[in-house]
């Protein structure tokens, strides 16, 4: 790379993007639904018996 690009990377890389920042709690909470879910159609698909 040449020496002008890294500083520009830089620059961009700080601004952040236009949009809002996800909510955690959401996020988290989306991620431990969909964890359940697998869990359910897991156990409840299981044929090992």
């Amino acid at each position: 790379m040449s020496n002008n690009v890294l500083p520009t990377v830089a620059r961009i890389a700080e601004g952040g993007g236009n949009h809002e920042s996800l909510n955690p709690l959401v996020t988290g909470g989306c991620a431990f639904l969909i964890l359940l879910l697998l869990l359910y159609v897991t156990t409840r698909f299981n044929r090992d018996r």
